[in-house]
């Protein structure tokens, strides 16, 4: 059985997620902890449940979703996977960060892909590549069937959707990727976002007014 603990971290209060199961093997999907005491929060936890990290993804390679991969990847000795369509964002992230005003972002090169339909195993659970585009390029999602649940980035929210005014974003695709990825998994699925409150795919799917 899968565990969801959700971290809130840096200016852009994004959602971090450790997933882990009854082995202690965990994944770490979008460390945003940019400060130190967000980066102790983070390490506190996996120390005080003894957790084993064994992988790192990022849903997407926006700054507030990377923020913690140099860290998370340095502390636990993991190194970044993502989807190949990724890349040109993520090595472009560190000159977004500094127009924002924040400095110490250093992206991670990726040393391996993910890619739509791959399994992701971890302990004795595992969950499903989604790729998702239209927020962003590279944009996936991470799918449990037997635990109801998918990681969404910035794809979908609580009554809400994904900007599509940043580079490679795509309202079409978004909405067309929404619709045929994640609106066709069972209506009881928790969705967890990269901001706000979790929600599910049945309650998007009657209240979400960007989609009906």
């Amino acid at each position: 059985m899968i565990t969801v603990k959700t971290f809130v971290f840096n200016p852009f209060q994004v959602n971090t997620y450790l997933l882990y199961d009854e082995t202690n093997e965990c994944i770490i999907i979008d460390p945003g902890c940019l400060e130190d005491y967000e980066k102790k929060e983070i390490s506190d936890f996996i120390i005080s449940q003894k957790l084993r990290p064994v992988r790192l993804f990022d849903t997407h390679p926006h700054i507030d979703h990377i923020a913690g991969n140099k860290f998370i990847a340095d502390t636990y000795g993991l190194k970044l996977e993502v989807h190949k369509d990724s890349l040109q964002l993520l090595r472009s992230a560190k000159g977004f960060a500094v127009a924002f005003g924040i400095e110490n972002i250093e992206p991670q090169e990726p040393a391996g892909y993910i890619a739509e339909g791959d399994l992701i195993k971890f302990g004795n659970s595992e969950i499903k590549v989604l790729y998702t585009p239209g927020h962003a390029d590279g944009s996936v999602c991470f799918y449990s069937e037997k635990n109801k649940l998918v990681i969404v980035g910035d794809v979908l929210f609580n009554e809400g959707i994904g900007r599509t005014d940043f580079p490679t974003g795509n309202h079409e695709a978004l909405i067309k990727n929404i619709k045929t990825k994640l609106f066709t998994l069972p209506d009881d699925t928790e969705v967890y976002p990269g901001h706000g409150p979790s929600t599910t795919i049945g309650w998007e799917k009657e209240n979400n007014p960007f989609l009906n």
